[in-house]
């Protein structure tokens, strides 16, 4: 059995307890776990999306010192948002010029080093619900690390129902 082949169904494992438990926090947690072996990313965020508001909040953070669950970005009229958001594409961002042009937050994002960037929008039958979001250390990605990520996103997409369902009316 090869290290990845462990490092994932340890991961998996945590996974379903985390269901079983309803834990959303350590779920995405397990996810970040999971994608680790293949995207070998610093931080992994999740963050759920407002349609009305146009803006998406932190429901899950791999560096909650740097990055806490619980903020927020209004993402009205950029790029980043018409994209991911609204037509539901992936944003690949390779090296810190990409990071510069499309993150306002770019400056904490550069003194973490990392250096490229991988935003999956997690959609339900048509709805983007939120999205996954790795950020690693090295400028470029591979076509493992893009498989990686969507697979990831498509694990998640219970959580974001989840949350959906916690939230008030």
């Amino acid at each position: 059995m090869s290290a990845f082949d462990t490092a994932a169904g340890a991961a998996l494992e945590r996974l379903m307890a985390a269901h079983v438990a309803g834990d959303i926090v350590a779920a995405f947690a397990a996810i970040d776990a999971y994608a680790a072996p293949v995207l070998d990313q610093r931080l992994c965020t999740a963050n759920r999306f407002d349609a009305a508001a146009m803006q998406v909040q932190r429901l899950y953070s791999s560096q909650p010192g740097a990055y806490p669950p619980g903020g927020s970005k209004d993402k009205t009229g950029t790029a980043w948002g018409q994209q991911v958001l609204i037509e539901q594409r992936l944003f690949v961002g390779e090296g810190s010029e990409a990071i510069r042009n499309f993150f306002d937050d770019h400056d904490a994002i550069a003194r973490l080093g990392l250096r490229s960037v991988i935003n999956v929008p997690v959609v339900q039958a048509g709805r983007c619900l939120g999205t996954l979001n790795f950020l690693m250390k090295t400028e470029r990605v591979g076509p493992q690390q893009l498989h990686a990520a969507r697979l990831a996103a498509a694990l998640a997409l219970p959580l974001f129902l989840l949350d959906e369902a916690a939230r008030p009316a």
